[in-house]
C-alpha cells in the first residue's frame, strides 16, 4: 500500500475550474469597463481622431497603390412609380412612424438592404426645364405633374395650369394679389432688407417659394423649406423654378443648419403651431437666427381683429393665441419690431443682456446647459431651452458683420473655431477656387451660362466654389459633411447658404432638381464609410437629365467612378486639373435624357 507521500497530486474538480474561469471573466470585464470609461470620457476627441486616422490611412494606401479597378456594371431602370422617389421621406414608409408632432414627415432613411440600385426615370413627357429667369414664372406641367396644388390653391394664385405649362402669378395664401407688393410692405417695416444688411433668409412652409423667388432680385438668398406633405411637390416646384429649396420640417429634430446663421426667418400662414409644445419650434427659430435677426409672421393670429372671421374661430381665441405668442417671444428675448396689416416683425436680442433672466429658478424657457452644442444639427433632438449666443464672438450680430456683398470676401470671426482656420487660410481658399473655376469653365463651356441654374457643392469647406461663381446666373447649395469639420457657420457668415448632410444617405430633395453637382475629393474623404456606388446613384437621382457633374478626385478613384457612371448612362471624360498633377484628375460627366420603358399610370 502506498503511503500518502506517494499519492499523485490532486487536481481541481470541474466545478472549481468553472468558478475560476468566472472570476477571471469578471476581472477582465471590470478592467475593460474601466478602460471604456477612460476613453468614453473623451468621446469627441477620440471619435474625431478615429475618423481622421482612417482617412489618412486611406490616403497613404491611395498614394502607394495603383488605381482602383472595378467591374463594369449596368444599372436597370426603376419602375415608373419611383419617378418622384425621395428615399428618406418616402410616403410609403410613413405608417411605420408616429403622427405625434408629425414625426413621420422627418427623415427616416431605409436600411442598406432596402436601398434601390436602379435609375429613377423621369415622368412621361418630361422636357428639359425652362432657363432662368423664365423658369421663375413658368415650368412644364409634365415635369411636375401635380394637379392637387393647382386645384386647392387656384384662388390664391399660387400657380395656374395653362395648356402644357404651369404659370406662377406670384400669389400666396397671405398675398393673393402678388408677392411683390407683400415684400414691398415688408421692406417698409424692415429697412435692413434694402441696404444689404439682410442677406440670408429661411422660409418655413414655403408654398411654391414665390417669396424666396422675389427676394433674389433684392439681393437676399433664401432657403425655402417644406416637408413632403399633401401639397405633394412644394419643394419640387421651387427647384423646378430655379429657387433654392430643401425638404424639411420643424418637428422633433433640429433643422440641419448652424446656430446664429440666418439674418431673417419668415412664416406666411405656414400652419406651424408656434405656441404648442412649450414653444419648442420657436426655440429652433431662435437658435438659427443670428443676434439682431428678424422673425416675420403673417397670418393667424396676426391682425386677428380684422381677420378672425375667415379663420373658423372666435376673436377671443385669436386674441388669446396672439398674447400667448407674444409672451413666448418675450421670454426668448425677442421684441416686437414693427407691425402693419397682416405682417408682424420681431427682432432677436442684439446682445446677451436679456438672457440673464433665464437663470431665475423655474424660468421657462431655461438656458441650455454648456453641454448642448449649439451647431449640432444632424439628427439632433430639439430641446426646450434657449441656445444663448457665445459671448466670445463679437461680430455675430446682424449690424456687426459687413453688409452684402462686402461680407462675401471678409474672413468671418467664427473661422477661428475651425482647426487650421484663419484669415490667411480663408484668403488662400478664395484664390484657389477662383483659379479652379476658371479652369472648370474652359472644360465645361455651359458652366456660367443660363443652361446651369441649380448647383450643389457636395463637400464644401468655406464656400469658396460658390463665392467664385457669385456673378453667374446660378445659386449654390453648399453641403458640409456631418462628419467633417463644422465650417457651415462660416459659409453663412459670408452670405451664402447650405446644409449639413451625410452622403451615406439620400439628400433631402426630389429627383431631377440640380443642373450641376460638384465634388472635390469626396470619395477620398468618405469611401471608408459610404459605398461609392450608392453615392453615385444618389447623384444620378438628384441630377437633371442633361445635367453635369464635375468630379475632382484622386487618380486612385477616378477610373472606378467613371466605370460606375457609365453604368448609369452618363458620358464622362477625364481631364487634367489646372495644376496638371498626376495624383488628381477631373471627370466632366453629363447625365443623358432617357425615358422609361415602363408604362406609368399617370
Amino acid at each position: 500500500m502506498k503511503d500518502k507521500d506517494s499519492k499523485p497530486a490532486s487536481q481541481p474538480d470541474k466545478g472549481s475550474r468553472v468558478v475560476l474561469m468566472a472570476i477571471v471573466f469578471v476581472v477582465l470585464c471590470g478592467f475593460s469597463f474601466y478602460l471604456g470609461g477612460i476613453f468614453c470620457s473623451e468621446t469627441d476627441r477620440y471619435s474625431t481622431n478615429g475618423v481622421t486616422n482612417a482617412v489618412e490611412s486611406l490616403k497613404e494606401t491611395v498614394a502607394s497603390s495603383g488605381p482602383l479597378k472595378i467591374k463594369s456594371v449596368a444599372f436597370p431602370e426603376c419602375s415608373g412609380e419611383y419617378q418622384d422617389f425621395t428615399p428618406c421621406t418616402d410616403p410609403k414608409r410613413w405608417k411605420k412612424f408616429g403622427v405625434h408632432r408629425l414625426t413621420f414627415l422627418e427623415r427616416h432613411c431605409p436600411p442598406l438592404f432596402e436601398r434601390k440600385e436602379c435609375l429613377i426615370p423621369p415622368p412621361d413627357g418630361y422636357k428639359l426645364p425652362m432657363s432662368w429667369p423664365k423658369s421663375r414664372d413658368e415650368c412644364w406641367y409634365r415635369n411636375v405633374p401635380y394637379d392637387w396644388i393647382n386645384k386647392q390653391k387656384s384662388n390664391q394664385n399660387w400657380l395656374r395650369k395653362e395648356g402644357e405649362k404651369f404659370r406662377f402669378p406670384g400669389g400666396g395664401t397671405m398675398f393673393p394679389r402678388g408677392v411683390g407688393a407683400y415684400v414691398d410692405l415688408m421692406q417698409d417695416l424692415i429697412p435692413a432688407m434694402r441696404d444689404g444688411t439682410i442677406r440670408t433668409a429661411i422660409d418655413t412652409g414655403c408654398g411654391v417659394a414665390s417669396w424666396g423667388g422675389d427676394l433674389l432680385d433684392r439681393g437676399i438668398l433664401t432657403v425655402s423649406l417644406a416637408p413632403r406633405d399633401n401639397h405633394e411637390a412644394q419643394v419640387q416646384f421651387a427647384l423646378e423654378r430655379g429657387i433654392p429649396a430643401i425638404l424639411g420640417i420643424i418637428s422633433t429634430q433640429r433643422l440641419p443648419f448652424p446656430s446664429n446663421s440666418f439674418d431673417m426667418a419668415h412664416c406666411s400662414r405656414c400652419l406651424i403651431p408656434w405656441t404648442e409644445f412649450g414653444g419648442i419650434y420657436l426655440l429652433e427659430i431662435h437658435r438659427i437666427l443670428r443676434p439682431g435677426g428678424f422673425w416675420v409672421l403673417s397670418g393667424p393670429p396676426v391682425n386677428y381683429e380684422n381677420r378672425w372671421r375667415g379663420w373658423n374661430t372666435t376673436v377671443e381665441e385669436q386674441k388669446s393665441d396672439y398674447e400667448k405668442l407674444q409672451d413666448l417671444l418675450t421670454s426668448m428675448c425677442f421684441t416686437l419690431y414693427n407691425k402693419k396689416d397682416d405682417i408682424a416683425v420681431w427682432q432677436k436680442s442684439k446682445d446677451n443682456s436679456c438672457y440673464s433672466k433665464l437663470a431665475i429658478p423655474d424660468a421657462y424657457p431655461s438656458k441650455c446647459d454648456d453641454g448642448t452644442e449649439p451647431d449640432a444639427a444632424w439628427y439632433t433632438p430639439l430641446r426646450p431651452c434657449v441656445v444663448v449666443p457665445n459671448e466670445k464672438f463679437k461680430a455675430l450680430e446682424l449690424n456687426s458683420i459687413p453688409n452684402w456683398p462686402e461680407r462675401l470676401h471678409v474672413a468671418p470671426e467664427r473661422i477661428g473655431d475651425i482647426h487650421g482656420g484663419s484669415a490667411g487660410a480663408f484668403k488662400h481658399d478664395d484664390a484657389k477656387w477662383n483659379q479652379r473655376v476658371k479652369h472648370y469653365k474652359k472644360l465645361l463651356p455651359a458652366f456660367g451660362t443660363d443652361k446651369i441654374r441649380n448647383v450643389m457643392d457636395m463637400n464644401t469647406v468655406y464656400g469658396g466654389f460658390a463665392a467664385a461663381v457669385i456673378d453667374d446666373p446660378l445659386w449654390v447649395m453648399n453641403v458640409v459633411s456631418s462628419y467633417a469639420d463644422n465650417t457651415l457657420a462660416v459659409v453663412y457668415d459670408r452670405g451664402l447658404i447650405g446644409t449639413y448632410h451625410d452622403w451615406c444617405e439620400a439628400f433631402s430633395t426630389y429627383p431631377r432638381t440640380y443642373d450641376l453637382l460638384h465634388l472635390d475629393g469626396l470619395f477620398t474623404a468618405e469611401s471608408h464609410r459610404c459605398g461609392m456606388k450608392y453615392v453615385l446613384l444618389e447623384m444620378d437621382r438628384i441630377l437633371r437629365p442633361n445635367g453635369y457633374a464635375i468630379i475632382r478626385e484622386s487618380s486612385y478613384f477616378v477610373d472606378a467612378v467613371a466605370t460606375i457612371a457609365k453604368g448609369m448612362r452618363w458620358e464622362c471624360r477625364k481631364e487634367e486639373t489646372e495644376y496638371g498633377v498626376e495624383k488628381e484628375k477631373i471627370l466632366i460627366c453629363q447625365k443623358k435624357l432617357w425615358y422609361s420603358s415602363y408604362q406609368t399610370s399617370r
